[in-house]
């Protein structure tokens, strides 16, 4: 079985045409898929009946991702759902909203997609890294959870505005099929996102992010760093190589010289572990002039022993970025409340 939701536009046009129907008949595969979220091949009745045949006889289908499990935030802002794949595998997203720019506009709607079931990186704060790895993402499964909130928030009168790619696994570790998603969510004629609306979040693999700035996107890159230095980052990502921060330094600024865009490092706050002044002076040295942004998150509870931050020791490690030239911001984190904040994503825990 081949899932429509796999193919990218091209390959559309050139089933259709090899089934010997005109151009045309890819736009109309098309443009119901990403607009009008049919469940089966039927769905679309501006397709003659005898290629909706010959294409369910070829083993082509739909399939859409089916919602299991709902879970919102107190303030209604954040939704995050088990949603059970095509394959029977099981996966968590969560959508964010944020007050919309102008009076009377609409909110700005991000979708944070997973990309793995699990993950193999094995970060000790994070929840997903702790439920060790189960499987690769198809595009399709990858897709069709954008789909699926897509659909949701139609029924709003409301659209989806942003993706992150922050959600359960190392998008790095599944390329392929994460390039292929974003590829067929920013094609014109696919969902067409625009480029600049999504953020590729890994933990740093130098050869992904390598990758990725040969690709010709416009696509935004956050790398998690988490420390300043090698000795304390092993600690916090046992599957970091070496001279993994030096890595990181350089990937991102290969990146900037490639794309233009500015790279943001992620840094996950944690009590008595990587927040002190000496730590925040060290990582400003290592960051001053390089013309990147530090996003810091207070870390979030998940099943580890890793405490918050106080507000006051958050501020002044910001002080501290800030009075030495380096930009950042503190993450306003969504969804803590139902586990679907940043670090919180297991699929065995959705409650």
């Amino acid at each position: 079985m081949t899932d429509l939701y796999r193919l990218l536009p091209e390959e559309m046009e050139k089933l259709v045409i090899d089934m010997g129907y005109p151009r045309y008949r890819a736009d109309q595969i098309l443009l119901p898929l990403y607009y009008k979220f049919p469940k089966n091949i039927n769905d679309i009745p501006q397709l003659p009946k005898k290629l909706r045949e010959e294409l369910t006889e070829a083993g082509y289908t739909i399939g859409s991702a089916k919602e299991t499990h709902r879970v919102v935030s107190d303030d209604g802002d954040t939704t995050k759902l088990l949603l059970q794949l095509s394959n029977d595998s099981s996966v968590e997203t969560v959508l964010m909203q944020y007050n919309p720019t102008k009076i009377g506009g609409h909110p700005r709607s991000t979708i944070c997609v997973s990309t793995q079931i699990g993950c193999a990186m094995g970060c000790v704060f994070c929840a997903t890294g702790q439920m060790g790895f189960e499987t690769n993402l198809k595009a399709e499964h990858i897709v069709s959870q954008v789909i699926h909130f897509a659909e949701l928030l139609e029924q709003r009168g409301e659209h989806v505005t942003n993706l992150v790619f922050m959600g359960m696994g190392e998008p790095m570790a599944n390329y392929d099929e994460m390039i292929r998603a974003v590829k067929i969510l920013t094609h014109d004629r696919g969902f067409g996102l625009g480029q600049r609306h999504i953020t590729i979040s890994t933990i740093g693999i130098a050869s992904g992010i390598e990758k990725l700035a040969e690709e010709n996107l416009q696509i935004g890159l956050a790398i998690s760093l988490h420390a300043p230095n090698n000795e304390l980052r092993k600690k916090l990502v046992p599957t970091a190589g070496p001279h993994s921060v030096e890595d990181i330094i350089e990937s991102g600024r290969n990146y900037f010289k490639k794309t233009g865009r500015r790279v943001t490092f992620e840094y996950a706050l944690m009590e008595g572990i990587n927040d002190s002044p000496e730590i925040a002076e060290e990582l400003a040295k290592l960051l001053h002039g390089n013309g990147s942004h530090v996003n810091i998150i207070p870390i979030n509870p998940t099943a580890g022993d890793f405490k918050r931050p106080s507000e006051k020791n958050v501020l002044e490690f910001e002080r501290i970025l800030l009075k030495s030239g380096v930009n950042c911001t503190v993450r306003v984190e969504k969804g803590t409340e139902i586990s679907a904040a940043c670090g919180q994503l297991r699929t065995d825990i959705i409650g």
